[in-house]
């Protein structure tokens, strides 16, 4: 067996590229190990060190501390390091009292690329886990890390979901994916904040959201904890996109208990890690294209997409945004530019409300919706009023968009225009029956192009069954 050489060796500690999450503004950095020295020595002065030094620019953010010397040449230290980075574990071994200023102590082991900021969980299916095909301005960047699948850290590349040589088998995708929204919302974040980002990839293509309740199937829920534990088992928050699988299957009920079997998800996710407002960003469904024509596919579509946008309503620290007008690269998934869309709006939403930068950015979403008699013309109209509108309604089509029904059936909608700031008024074909309902851009591939807010750029959120009110 080859002889050790003079130094300190570490065996327990921190990865490099690995970003830990700072609590307060600060991480413990944990490390463990052995020391080797040759020749005559005096046992009683040997003593190991261990500091953080920048990357960039070599600075010492934290001076040489000293460590916890045991039985059998073995040692450990805590180092306390601020938010930042990318830093460097350096360790040393001194065994000499001649040698005051540190200058030529016996080298040690070192570890590169280290951060301390904030770490994401990506959960759900295959958007999440992102299938975007074609070319992509995406590069990737120091700062930026994500723990792989094969249990390592690494610089955050596309794809995110890479399975090679994966040790989580549960969320090992059935082909190769591509390109997702997250590692633009990580930069975006990155950027902003001045903190490293690590991603944690635990999606999985075509999953139901039964495999993320711990209430039913959860082996997906099971699996996303332990790849969080290798983690460190601290996060900030969650990036969700998912509900396509739900929405699929009629018969099976799932997109009618959507929203319950969310919010029993979200409440494990936080009782698990501690938190009781864990942010959880998520992404109302886009559209899918070439499907056959099915009046339950469009319900279970639109129950899915009114479960997400009641979740962001009924739920604190739960979030969505629109995807209604990102680019498809197939009849499902999101093209990279839709993507990188998708992922700056999930960003600004966290800047703003995770982390009190900027102002709040919203989806104008319906909120009410009542009748207004027009004698002179002989017809009924129903205004659509709308919150989270940040400059004016805009649209510059007029294809149908909005659905309503009444205890007779389908009412036609002849024509609707912009009314207001936020107001959008709907012409009807007929006098309404009953108890009525308008859906807005609820099916499974709705108009290509609905009502936006002009301020924001960002469009308005599907709604389904809004009940309508009697109104003057």
């Amino acid at each position: 067996m080859a002889e050790q050489a003079s130094g300190l060796y570490i065996e327990e500690g921190p990865s490099p590229w690995a970003v830990l999450q700072q609590t307060g503004g600060y991480a413990t950095v944990a490390l463990r190990g052995t020391w080797s020295l040759q020749g005559e020595f005096d046992p009683e002065r040997v003593q190991g060190y261990a500091r953080i030094v920048r990357e960039a620019d070599g600075e010492i953010v934290l001076p040489w501390q000293p460590c916890r010397m045991m039985e059998d040449r073995r040692w450990s230290v805590e180092l306390k390091v601020p938010a930042g980075g990318l830093y460097r574990v350096e360790t040393c071994l001194r065994f000499r009292k001649d040698d005051p200023a540190m200058e030529w102590p016996v080298r040690g082991d070192m570890i590169h690329h280290l951060g301390v900021g904030d770490l994401w969980v990506i959960a759900g299916q295959s958007n999440a886990a992102g299938y975007g095909r074609g070319l992509y301005p995406d590069p990737p960047e120091p700062g930026v890390h994500m723990l792989r699948l094969n249990g390592r850290w690494d610089m955050a590349t596309h794809p995110l979901n890479d399975p090679t040589d994966t040790r989580f088998p549960a969320n090992r995708e059935w082909t190769n994916p591509g390109h997702s929204p997250y590692l633009a919302f990580a930069k975006k974040l990155k950027q902003a904040t001045g903190r490293p980002v690590g991603l944690i990839p635990a999606a999985l293509g075509g999953s139901h959201l039964r495999s993320w309740n711990p209430e039913e199937q959860g082996e997906l829920y099971r699996n996303m904890l332990e790849i969080v534990r290798l983690a460190g088992g601290k996060i900030r928050g969650v990036l969700w996109y998912q509900g396509c699988s739900d929405a699929n299957v009629p018969e099976s009920g799932e997109a009618e208990t959507y929203l319950a079997r969310f919010e029993t998800f979200v409440h494990h996710l936080r009782k698990e890690f501690g938190a009781e407002s864990l942010p959880v960003l998520t992404v109302q469904l886009n559209r899918m294209i070439g499907g056959e024509p099915s009046g339950a596919l469009d319900r279970c579509w639109g129950l899915v997409r009114e479960a997400q946008r009641r979740a962001a309503e009924r739920i604190p620290g739960v979030y969505v945004v629109p995807s209604l007008d990102c680019r498809l690269s197939d009849n499902i998934h999101n093209g990279p530019d839709g993507n990188r869309i998708i992922g700056e709006r999930l960003a600004q939403i966290a800047l703003a409300d995770v982390y009190g930068i900027g102002e709040p950015v919203r989806a104008p979403r319906a909120t009410k919706a009542e009748t207004r008699l027009r004698p002179e013309a002989e017809k009924t109209e129903i205004v659509l009023h709308f919150a989270d509108v940040k400059g004016h309604l805009l649209t510059h089509s007029t294809e149908k968009v909005f659905t309503v029904e009444d205890e007779r059936g389908r009412v036609d909608v002849t024509a609707w225009h912009v009314t207001g700031r936020a107001e959008i008024t709907l012409e009807l074909a007929r006098p309404l029956q009953g108890s009525a309902f308008v859906h807005g851009a609820f099916e499974t591939d709705p108009a290509g192009y609905v009502p936006f807010d002009d301020a924001t750029r960002w469009p308005m959120l599907a709604f389904y069954r809004l009940p309508v009110e009697t109104g003057g």
